[in-house]
């Protein structure tokens, strides 16, 4: 039985990105990204990518991403250390996105 206070155990246990309020009071939902291509040192970079929600809830309208939160030789190895953040530390995650960015655009 997997972790549903995760970002990665919710996703397994209910097949589908967990969701959440922003501090602007918009839906966001919250997934996991890994660089495609190592940087200069060999590593690949993990964040999570938010994507918000239009007001009426049937498409996406803007994004945000955290700042890099792991970094592993493979993009594996970053990507678990990201699916594995409790989803209050995504929440918090989010809300300084927002408030750093309240057009939600990156």
């Amino acid at each position: 039985m997997s972790d549903d206070g995760t970002l990665g155990g919710y996703e397994a246990a209910h097949d589908r990105p967990p969701a959440f309020e922003g501090p602007d009071g918009r839906a966001y939902s919250a997934a996991v990204f890994v660089d495609d291509v190592p940087d200069a040192e060999g590593r690949f970079g993990g964040a999570v990518l938010f994507v918000r929600w239009s007001h009426s809830g049937d498409r996406a309208d803007g994004h945000l991403e955290s700042p890099y939160l792991a970094f592993g030789a493979t993009p594996a190895e970053a990507e678990a250390v990201v699916r594995a953040l409790s989803l209050h530390e995504v929440k918090r995650y989010l809300d300084a996105a927002v408030t750093a960015n309240p057009e939600g655009m990156v």
